[in-house]
């Protein structure tokens, strides 16, 4: 297991309320801390996309023929992980409140 699933796992992936001024007191800016919050958000969903498609580049077959795709129960498996993990976006939510997220003005 990765570190990034590791330490996400503990995301709640259900969608709940936010205090928006909390979230503007951390830049000083509510739209500058949505934004922050959505380019990691992007770097997760990146991260994850990639990291999901290599472990499943592992069970694919480079035959022709269709008939001969058999369903594989650890890909399955791989498959239901990434579907049970929290959204990307409230994983980078999550990082920004706990003050796990660098940004800097340019």
């Amino acid at each position: 297991m990765s570190t990034n699933r590791r330490s996400l796992t503990s995301v709640n992936p259900l969608v709940e309320t936010r205090d928006v001024i909390a979230l503007k007191e951390k830049t000083g800016n509510l739209y500058e801390s949505i934004t922050v919050v959505s380019r990691r958000a992007n770097q997760i969903s990146v991260n994850m996309k990639e990291e999901l498609h290599r472990k499943l580049d592992e069970f694919t077959v480079h035959g022709d023929n269709l008939e001969e795709v058999h369903e594989n129960k650890e890909q399955i498996e791989i498959s239901r992980i990434y579907e049970r993990m929290a959204n990307p976006a409230l994983q980078a939510l999550t990082e920004f409140n706990d003050d796990a997220i660098y940004y800097r003005k340019k």
